[in-house]
């Protein structure tokens, strides 16, 4: 009865183990994604850009910039004009006159998306609508050990159907490079923050939490792709 006993209790942990790994439902141009059934149909790529497997932290790109950097300030941000600690102009996506220039862009152009420029066919940076999908079409949980890769983060797994995401905690970056691995995740979306121009919305997550919220621009964030319904 207890070698029974035991033998149950050892599938029903393979059963919950299996059930965490990252779905991979397809391939599209050399990139695969997941269908987690959400109602818009988009599908979400498998890793972060820069990565080549979930458990990869990939690359951190400020918004709007197309190419990975080693540190991340106002000074060296392709759309700021910095004085002092303050935002004196924002050159592109602005939506106030207080910084100037207002051409009332609140989504990346093709060629400011870090995914459209370093992948290819109808990849892009998602949305925040899409990335609010997300979020609200899975239930989700922290691994501080993901599939024993040692790599911390959120697993989702979707509400319409058993497919399941995986966000690894890549951290963010800095004035002083890539801080928080394992504990705070940031993945940018393509829209601009409206009321407040010098942020865009992006994915954020921890242990306790994960939600959409505005992160300064010329924060290095990881950037995960979506393309749309097949």
């Amino acid at each position: 009865m207890k070698k029974i006993l035991l033998s149950l209790m050892a599938m029903l942990f393979v059963c919950v183990m299996a059930s965490t790994a990252q779905t991979v439902s397809g391939n599209v141009g050399g990139h695969d994604y997941v269908d987690l059934g959400l109602p818009s149909g988009t599908l979400w790529a498998t890793c972060n850009v820069g990565a080549t497997k979930p458990t990869e932290y990939g690359d951190l790109f400020a918004w709007g910039e197309t190419s990975t950097k080693e540190t991340f300030t106002f000074e060296n941000y392709k759309f700021f004009k910095p004085k002092g600690y303050d935002i004196e102009e924002i050159t592109k996506y602005n939506t106030k006159s207080r910084y100037v220039t207002v051409d009332n862009k609140t989504v990346l152009d093709s060629q400011d998306d870090a995914v459209v420029v370093n992948w290819c066919g109808s990849w892009r940076m998602p949305t925040e609508e899409e990335m609010q999908e997300l979020v609200d079409g899975c239930e989700w949980k922290w691994a501080d050990n993901y599939e024993g890769s040692g790599v911390a983060g959120q697993i989702g797994k979707s509400k319409h159907n058993d497919n399941t995401i995986f966000f690894p905690a890549a951290g963010y970056g800095v004035a002083d490079g890539r801080e928080y691995k394992d504990r705070y995740g940031r993945s940018f979306s393509s829209s601009l923050s409206s009321g407040y121009p010098f942020s865009a919305c992006s994915l954020c997550f921890h242990s306790g939490d994960i939600r959409i919220c505005y992160e300064i621009r010329s924060l290095g964030c990881s950037v995960r792709a979506v393309y749309p319904k097949k």
